[in-house]
């Protein structure tokens, strides 16, 4: 695969077709793609919201008001959206969580290995929860790894995409019922095929040149 060049004719989509639907076992794949996205220490502080009814779609649409309303046409035209949510605290509860899955996949071949990775897990989870104060922050960044993963293997299979942060956060923790599950909305993506109206399509895309982007030592 080159994957230089899904690099650059990718593109974000403004515009989808809405009697094209992305066939089930591509979209399992995608699926696949988050659930096993990578993260800090294994921290998996995450939760994706997918929508794929018209009815979904539109409970999603309709928190897109006055700036955002740019976005509604996106979101009831693709074939499937999907709200990321970033946990609201990384709370010990998930740190034990993420232990026992651990030890249920066969992660530790002794008790020790166990040990080791909690009290690994534990001081990076108290470096951003005590010392650094910045638990939130660095829970989105793991959230953002999962979008990368996602719009590349979006990419790979054929399907076109439309991240948003042009969304209202808040509205959509109300619209979707996430604050009570201890979650918050942070981004969304648009997942689908084109249609004729995206103009983004046929634009060449522009990027900083090399040398303004890398420095070789």
């Amino acid at each position: 695969m080159d994957i230089a060049h899904l690099a650059t004719t990718r593109h974000t989509c403004k515009a989808f077709d809405p009697a094209r639907k992305i066939p089930p076992a591509d979209f399992e794949q995608l699926r696949t793609l988050l659930r096993y996205a990578p993260s800090s220490v294994n921290s998996q502080p995450w939760h994706y919201v997918i929508a794929a009814s018209d009815a979904g779609k539109a409970r999603i649409a309709e928190t897109l008001q006055g700036g955002y309303a740019y976005n509604e046409g996106k979101v009831r035209n693709a074939s499937q959206v999907i709200v990321f949510c970033v946990r609201q605290n990384l709370n010990d509860e998930h740190l034990a969580r993420l232990l026992e899955q651990e030890e249920l996949d066969g992660r530790f071949a002794s008790a020790q290995a166990r040990a080791a990775q909690n009290t690994a897990r534990t001081f990076y989870a108290d470096l951003h929860r005590k010392d650094l104060d910045d638990a939130r922050p660095w829970m989105e960044r793991q959230v953002y790894l999962a979008l990368g993963m996602l719009l590349a293997g979006a990419a790979a299979l054929g399907i076109d995409a439309c991240p948003m942060e042009g969304c209202d956060p808040a509205a959509l923790d109300r619209a979707l019922g996430l604050t009570e599950r201890g979650y918050s909305a942070l981004v969304m993506v648009a997942l689908g095929y084109r249609s004729e109206a995206d103009f983004n399509a046929a634009l060449p895309k522009s990027r900083l040149a090399e040398a303004s982007v890398f420095t070789e030592i």
